[in-house]
């Protein structure tokens, strides 16, 4: 086997990791005392590796490994007959370390990314969510506005009655189209079981109609409601009734009152 033959067998790889028998590791260094080339090679591996290790595993010191290298090589750069097996055991076995180091960090790495997309997708997905509830709050801002602002509505201010005192309401309601909505921001959330319910008055002689419920109250954000229309109403009041409201009100539990 010449010099060439030699290098491009993957045995001087071998000799460096000391995986070589000591007949073998002879040869190599007999073909390196004759062959300079073959030496420079032997160099340019044990370089190799210890660039290795300070990329993948900065702990693993090149001034320690020089050490070993001296130890191995002569002062001056020259290979010695006289060769110790343990030593390049340890090369072999430093080098199986710096792949599992290196592979172990990258892997660290790869697993911190999926952690870092996972966060910013569960991110993502409630900023999305975000969006569509002020998206769905500004929409039902822009409908009070609207009903505020519309001059055909007649705004009725609901006072609070002797069950409730504190308590108040307005209605807008449009003498054109019938149409009533109840802002209900003045009156306490119901208890469970209970529900508001809104009535449209005739007062001679004195007329009560169910006009609609303030169902889901507590889940209403902006606490305007739509009610049914009301055909010639004069007053307005709100009464709290069981869940699916009553045939009539229970002046018992009368809220609020206004007249038109």
């Amino acid at each position: 086997m010449n010099s060439r033959e030699l290098i491009e067998s993957g045995t001087l790889e071998l000799f460096v990791f000391g995986k070589l028998t000591e007949e073998e590791n002879k040869n190599v260094i007999d073909m390196a005392k004759k062959h300079p080339e073959v030496q420079e090679e032997i160099l340019a591996i044990e370089n190799a590796v210890i660039n290795l290790s300070q990329s993948v595993a900065p702990h693993l010191s090149a001034t320690n490994y020089e050490k070993i290298r001296q130890k191995i090589l002569g002062k001056n750069g020259v290979i010695a007959l006289q060769r110790k097996p343990s030593w390049t055991n340890y090369i072999g076995w430093a080098a199986a370390a710096i792949f599992v180091i290196g592979f172990g960090f990258q892997y660290l790495k790869w697993n911190d990314s999926q952690t870092t997309i996972e966060q910013l997708s569960t991110e993502k997905s409630n900023m999305q969510r975000l969006i569509v509830d002020l998206e769905l709050e500004k929409q039902e801002a822009e409908k009070v506005l609207a009903i505020v602002r519309d001059n055909n509505n007649i705004q009725v201010a609901l006072g609070g009655q002797e069950v409730a005192p504190n308590a108040y309401a307005k209605a807008y309601y449009n003498k054109e189209t019938k149409e009533v909505y109840i802002d209900a921001s003045g009156l306490p959330t119901p208890p469970e079981g209970k529900v508001y319910q809104v009535w449209g008055l005739k007062l001679d002689p004195l007329t009560p109609k169910s006009i609609g419920l303030l169902n889901d109250f507590a889940s209403n954000s902006t606490k305007v409601f739509k009610v049914d229309k009301a055909e010639e109403a004069e007053a307005f009041g709100i009464t709290l009734e069981p869940a699916g409201g009553s045939q009539s009100p229970t002046l018992e539990q009368l809220y609020t009152l206004g007249k038109v």
